[in-house]
């Protein structure tokens, strides 16, 4: 008997036993690709979100450092009580979202005068200081922007679903009217923006600069051509340069004055920028103009970013002040 015992044993597994160790092996092993699968999804969303963060929060960054320490919002505007759709809101999304009102087209867009911080060139003055006197903008042309069309040239300043659709040099594309508006701190043309549409002559006082004032502390006062603000013996030299932020399709873009000539014109004006996409997949980008009575002017900002293939999306709200850094 004892012998018997020991033969059964040396011949091994049966083949009903190899069969039930085979299916419990492949059930083992199945489960496993299911929890590997299962991990490299979860490491491929993850991995795309933290893409989509790091996008979303530098295009952020750089709106919100442009606004903190810019002089003045160029757009959006306030609303206008002549048009019947909000104007202080720019919202944009991918699928685009149907206009509002009269407007033909859905679009966002951020503008801001260049911040005195930026020096492409890397001479040590302000590319915003256009004729390097020391100070920013404080001679505009009748073209306040100097770049030969209506409003920010290739922009949507009102809106209305129309680029650069009204006089060239209706620098507020309303109206169709030129110079309606000068820097008086009075709403001249009753659209409820205040000085967004200077003449040459800025505060339209008759006066080179301000009546009765020495601009450029050389003894003389109102000395020269009616139309050079800074009295320093040129017109119309130091313009508001946009810098602007808008989507290209799903792509946000980011477009930066330059102080040479980028257009090959052998002039420098407003035209001269260059433009860098700064966060991609975005299917939202909402801009809001806030009035705030105790602390001044702020911009909400909301972008939103969806990857394609994971469906993975972000979305990011914050709040700047008006020239909040300066």
């Amino acid at each position: 008997m004892h012998t018997g015992r020991s033969i059964r044993a040396s011949r091994g597994f049966s083949y009903v036993e190899l069969l039930i160790v085979v299916v419990i092996s492949s059930m083992i092993t199945l489960s496993l690709m299911g929890v590997v699968g299962t991990a490299a999804d979860s490491s491929d969303a993850l991995q795309a979100r933290n893409e989509l963060n790091r996008e979303a929060r530098f295009a952020m960054q750089q709106m919100v450092k442009a606004v903190s320490h810019t002089r003045r919002l160029l757009l959006p505007f306030n609303d206008n009580p002549y048009t019947d759709y909000p104007e202080h809101i720019r919202e944009q999304t991918i699928p685009p979202s149907p206009p509002i009102g009269s407007s033909t087209l859905a679009s966002a867009v951020l503008a801001v005068t260049l911040p005195a911080y930026i020096d492409l060139d890397g001479n040590g003055v302000p590319d915003a200081d256009n004729d390097g006197d020391g100070f920013i903008d404080e001679d505009l042309g009748e073209d306040t922007h100097n770049d030969f069309g209506s409003g920010v040239y290739a922009i949507d300043d009102d809106g209305d679903g129309d680029v650069d659709n009204s006089l060239d040099i209706d620098d507020d594309e309303r109206l169709d009217l030129e110079s309606e508006d000068p820097i008086n701190g009075i709403d001249d043309d009753g659209d409820n923006n205040i000085d967004e549409d200077p003449s040459a002559d800025m505060n339209e006082d008759g006066c080179p600069g301000f009546c009765g004032v020495d601009e450029d502390g050389d003894g003389n006062i109102d000395e020269g051509n009616v139309n050079d603000d800074d009295e320093d013996g040129s017109s119309d030299e130091d313009w508001y340069d946009p810098l602007v932020f808008y989507l290209a399709g799903d792509v946000l873009r980011q477009r930066t004055p330059v102080p040479w000539d980028e257009t090959g014109d052998s002039n420098v004006n407003g035209r001269d920028f260059v433009v860098a996409d700064i966060a991609k997949n975005v299917t939202r980008f909402r801009v809001e103009k806030v009035a705030d009575t105790a602390r001044g002017e702020r911009v909400d900002l909301t972008l939103e970013l969806t990857d394609p293939a994971s469906g993975e999306s972000v979305s990011l709200h914050t709040s700047a002040r008006l020239g909040g850094k300066l």
